[in-house]
Parts: C-alpha cells; structure tokens; sequence
C-alpha cells in the first residue's frame, strides 16, 4: 500500500454551540482550538451548529409542514370531478 496517502484519524471533541453539547469522536478533522475532556486529556474541538441534541427531527420538535398527502393534493387539483 501507498505510505501517507490516507488523512490521520484522530479523537477529537465536537461541540454543539446552541446548546452546548459535547461528545467525543473519531475524524479526520483537525482543529487549532482544545478543549480538556472528560478523562482530563486535552482534544482539538470542532464546533458544530447543529447536533442530534439540537436537530428538531431527533429532539420532537419537527413542525409537520404538510398534512395532506401529495397524491390526494394531485387528485383533487388535477382529477376528475
């Protein structure tokens, strides 16, 4: 196999920045800024805008856009009357 042809895995510390959610991780990301974990080790941390702490599909908070099926909206626009 070809040597330094894959990116480095490393554990790093992704932060959700509107809630304030952390959790470590495996990536290939790299990041100037540490954070100290807690197993007292230091980690590059990746911030994040959303997370599944703070994504409306995984905390119950989805709003249900359409209630009406598409084919029923498709009939009724479109199908004989």
């Amino acid at each position: 196999m070809k040597e330094n042809l894959h990116p480095k895995v490393r554990e790093v510390v992704f932060k959700d920045i509107s809630c304030d959610y952390a959790f470590l991780s495996t990536s290939t990301l790299s990041s100037q800024e540490t954070i100290k974990w807690e197993d007292g080790k230091e980690y590059p941390l990746i911030k994040v805008e959303i997370s599944s702490a703070s994504h409306p599909f995984f905390t119950g908070k989805q709003r249900v856009m359409d209630t009406e099926g598409r084919i029923d909206r498709f009939n009724k626009r479109y199908g004989k009357k």
